[in-house]
């Protein structure tokens, strides 16, 4: 930069996640700004793959991509290493958990999402959830760990070792339950031959009445007959009341004993929206104008799962990958045009759909804008498609095309499963969980 040249915007984008990749990318190679990304991973992860990782479909490089190598040839990018505990949204800084500070002219805060135990007595001390890369590998230690203990006691069987719980009944939940359900009968059984891996069984919680509820009835009445077919037991209409160390209560009275209960019954603003002082609504999410920024608050966005944006009939977003990613892109957009002098646009989310997939060929879509209904292999090729164009980096997409086509299309083959640092159970940790066990569904 010359001295006749003017000084760069300094933007900070928190968080690199589909939102903060996708502005940090669109404002990539722009003389007019300078850019710090910060994240408390040094890599972009897939999170719609994750149920892939923790069900031994997809390895972890597959799903994740080094934030650095993405912007290798951005001079303007920089990225920075560090968990953002703090935001004062008066001077636009944020404070790190090692005490240090970045001011910015713009902040872009896209902090993402974690999971909301809505206050259910035990379900974040005993539960795993599913929207980190850590959270799949802990959760495929647990999936191994319980069928080494059978291994070798298979009377813990009758202890609920082999019964699997899942809470939700949305996209993650019905996602990682088929996925579970394959895992068992292609991986599990063969690897483990001397145990009663038909005694295993997956169980779906949810509180509402159907299977996927945003879709479609046809939706919800094809994902509840695919999972029924994988061997899914599905109780609807019962909620969580507590989750102890060795099982779940139910709202109607019963008890499943358990040692592995997964949840994917909703999420909230990362942890840092609290310490934020900014106006937060539904799910801890901060509440943005439709131009992506905060009312009284110039100079700082909200993005992706970390935001609360508003559709044209003032509804809000869903959490969605594809809208993350739009409005990041969009947030860039119109970065550049209030340093261009120019009017900042409303956000004009281009809806590609809502899509989810139960197993080996069988999958829901709701594709465009009118959501056309796809169910079996179309709805899988859509499926693929969609996440192909979402996914970071070429070598990611081959590696994960590979997997597919080998898992969907053919017989998932020997997994080489790392048992070293599965974390031991206290088996005794839980003895009087309540009258009803792991056969009494």
């Amino acid at each position: 930069m010359s001295e006749a040249d003017p000084p760069r915007t300094n933007v900070v984008i928190v968080g690199g996640g589909f939102a903060g990749v996708g502005c940090a990318r669109a404002l990539a190679g722009h003389d007019q700004v300078q850019v710090t990304l910060i994240d408390r991973n040094n890599f972009h992860q897939f999170q719609p793959l994750l149920y892939q990782v923790a069900t031994a479909q997809l390895a972890r490089g597959d799903v994740a991509y080094p934030l650095r190598a993405l912007f290798r040839d951005a001079p303007n990018v920089s990225v920075k290493l560090a968990e953002v505990t703090q935001v004062d949204p008066a001077t636009r800084t944020v404070t790190t958990a090692d005490g240090s500070s970045y001011g910015a002219d713009v902040l872009v805060l896209a902090a993402g999402s974690a999971a909301n135990f809505f206050s259910v007595p035990g379900a974040e001390e005993h539960t795993l959830p599913l929207y980190s890369l850590d959270d799949a590998e802990r959760l495929r230690e647990r999936i191994i760990e319980v069928f080494e203990a059978v291994d070798r006691e298979p009377g813990l069987i009758d202890e609920g070792a082999l019964t699997f719980v899942v809470v939700g009944a949305g996209a993650t939940g019905t996602e990682i339950s088929g996925a579970l359900a394959e895992m068992i009968t292609d991986t599990m059984t063969p690897e483990f031959p001397d145990v009663a891996v038909d005694a295993a069984q997956v169980v779906l919680v949810d509180h509402g009445q159907a299977v996927l509820g945003p879709f479609s009835e046809g939706a919800h009445e094809y994902a509840a007959k695919a999972l029924d077919e994988a061997g899914v037991t599905l109780r609807l209409g019962t909620g969580v009341t507590e989750v102890g160390p060795g099982h779940v209560g139910l709202s109607d009275g019963a008890t499943i004993r358990t040692r592995c209960v997964i949840w994917g019954g909703g999420i909230a603003a990362a942890p840092v929206a609290a310490h934020s002082g900014l106006p937060q609504g539904r799910g801890s999410r901060l509440e943005v104008e439709p131009d992506l920024t905060i009312a009284a608050f110039p100079g700082i966005y909200a993005l992706g799962d970390f935001a609360n944006i508003p559709d044209p009939a003032g509804a809000s977003l869903p959490q969605l990958g594809s809208v993350a990613l739009q409005s990041g892109r969009w947030a860039a957009k119109n970065i550049l045009a209030d340093i261009a002098g120019r009017p900042r646009t409303p956000f004009d989310y281009k809806d590609k759909g809502i899509m989810a997939m139960i197993g080996r060929n069988a999958a829901v879509a709701e594709v465009g804008k009118r959501h056309h209904e796809l169910h079996g292999t179309l709805a899988f090729a859509a499926w693929l498609g969609v996440h192909a164009t979402l996914m970071t980096g070429v070598r990611n997409r081959v590696d994960a095309f590979i997997d597919w086509g080998s898992d969907y299309f053919g017989h998932r083959g020997h997994q080489t499963l790392d048992r070293s640092e599965a974390a031991r159970i206290d088996w005794g940790d839980d003895p009087n969980p309540g009258d009803d066990h792991a056969g009494a569904l």
